[in-house]
Parts: C-alpha cells; structure tokens; sequence
C-alpha cells in the first residue's frame, strides 16, 4: 500500500510542476511586448539602408591642382589618380593605415593608401596635380 501512495504522490507532485511551468510560460507570453507595438519597436528597411549607406558610402572627389582638400575627424581619403602633398596640423599629420605610419607636412601623398584623419584641425592634402580622391566622412574643398 505505501508503495501505491507513493506512485500516486509522485503523479501528483509532476502534474503540478508541469502545470506550473505550463502557468508560467503563459503568463510570461502575456507580458512580453507584441512585436512592432511601441513596446517593441521594429526600424523599417528604409532606415537601416539609409543608415548604412551614410557609414559605407565613398565618394569620388575631383580636386583642382592648387586646391587643398581638407577632412573632418574620422575622414578617409584614399588618393586614386593625381599628385598631392600632405597638410598636418600641430597635433599631427595624417594616419595611413595602409603603411602603419603618419604623414607629415610636404610628404608626397602615396596612391591607393587608406589615410584617416585624425581630428578636425586643418588637416588633408594639397593637390600638386589634377587629383582623384575617394573620401568618405565629411570634408571640403578650399
């Protein structure tokens, strides 16, 4: 007989965990923001293209012999056709990437090198020649 009570128990104590977890799970299902509700808000395709456009897109710039392109803080320029020389600032030159080194003032801008620039100071290239510029970041043309 206590063999049967025992079984019985055990049958009673898992109806009551499943019952339980069953219970809970419902419960947390209820709670949880409708996806696309204002508690869980969805982005729609055209802001993630939009955003990831603006973080990839290059631009290719035509800069006049004599004119300076200068660059923003986190600018990219990679020089594809043309000569230019390097404009620096106090606090630096520019970082090419590619070479692991800085660029300093007057230095002869390398073809195809990724350089950044490193702050909004006045730095960027002087064209010598025509150039062909791919840029991305902000920058202007003095």
């Amino acid at each position: 007989m206590n063999r049967g009570r025992t079984v019985v128990v055990g049958v009673v104590v898992c109806t009551l965990l499943f019952s339980g977890a069953w219970l809970i799970n419902e419960v947390l299902a209820q709670t949880s923001p409708e996806p696309g509700s204002p508690g869980d808000p969805l982005v729609t395709q055209s802001w993630v293209t939009k955003y990831v456009d603006e973080l990839t897109a290059l631009e290719v710039v035509e800069v006049d012999a004599g004119q300076r392109l200068l660059g923003g803080a986190g600018t990219e320029f990679i020089l594809r056709a043309g000569q230019a020389t390097i404009i620096d600032s106090e606090l630096g030159g520019l970082a090419d990437v590619t070479a692991g080194g800085d660029l300093g003032l007057g230095v002869n801008v390398p073809r195809n090198h990724l350089l950044i620039v490193p702050r909004s100071d006045g730095r960027g290239m002087q064209a010598t020649s025509d150039i062909i510029v791919m840029v991305r970041g902000s920058y202007s043309v003095e």
